[in-house]
């Protein structure tokens, strides 16, 4: 009697079924008592890509720390499943700056032009990081809607967002004279 053959490391199969059981490891660590490993697993979550993260990852701009929710935001991004836009749109009303900073940026990598009004105002956010992000976005969701407000930013105290700004208003020039002919 043959023995069955025993499953290869390296059989595609095998390595889809290894990367379902870590992003459901890494879903339940998102529950655990401890802030340094709930952080860890959004940011794995985030690394995987897998679109089963992103409820729980959405539920995780919830989490009574500011790390966890930081990192969820910026997670989401990197997944780009746009059911997380409209709770992004949502963090960037949060009291930390460390959260706004990750919504700005996941929304630009989200790509969805709903988030562009939402971005534009908060191009007035006192901390630098959360306009820089939020300029750079405008620049990749590539509406002219953010045109007049960026070149306001070209003002702004700081060097960085200035030249985000500027960065950002160059693509949106070359992406809307497109669009126009």
């Amino acid at each position: 009697m043959a023995e069955p053959e025993a499953e290869h490391p390296d059989d595609p199969e095998h390595i889809k079924e290894r990367q379902r059981q870590l992003v459901d490891t890494y879903i339940g660590l998102l529950q655990s008592e401890h802030l340094d490993t709930r952080w860890k697993a959004a940011e794995a979550l985030g690394d995987h890509g897998d679109e089963t993260a992103v409820e729980p990852l959405i539920a995780a701009l919830g989490d009574p720390y500011i790390d966890v929710q930081w990192i969820a935001a910026k997670s989401l991004g990197k997944i780009g499943d746009r059911r997380a836009v409209d709770p992004l749109i949502g963090a960037l009303k949060s009291p930390s700056k460390w959260v706004r900073l990750g919504a700005a940026w996941a929304l630009g990598k989200l790509g969805d032009r709903r988030a562009v009004g939402p971005l534009i105002v908060i191009l007035k956010d006192p901390k630098t990081d959360v306009r820089k992000n939020a300029a750079w976005s405008l620049g990749k969701l590539g509406d002219g809607r953010a045109i007049m407000p960026l070149g306001e930013l070209l003002n702004d105290k700081d060097e960085e967002v200035r030249n985000t700004a500027t960065t950002a208003l160059d693509t949106l020039k070359k992406t809307t004279s497109t669009e126009t002919q």
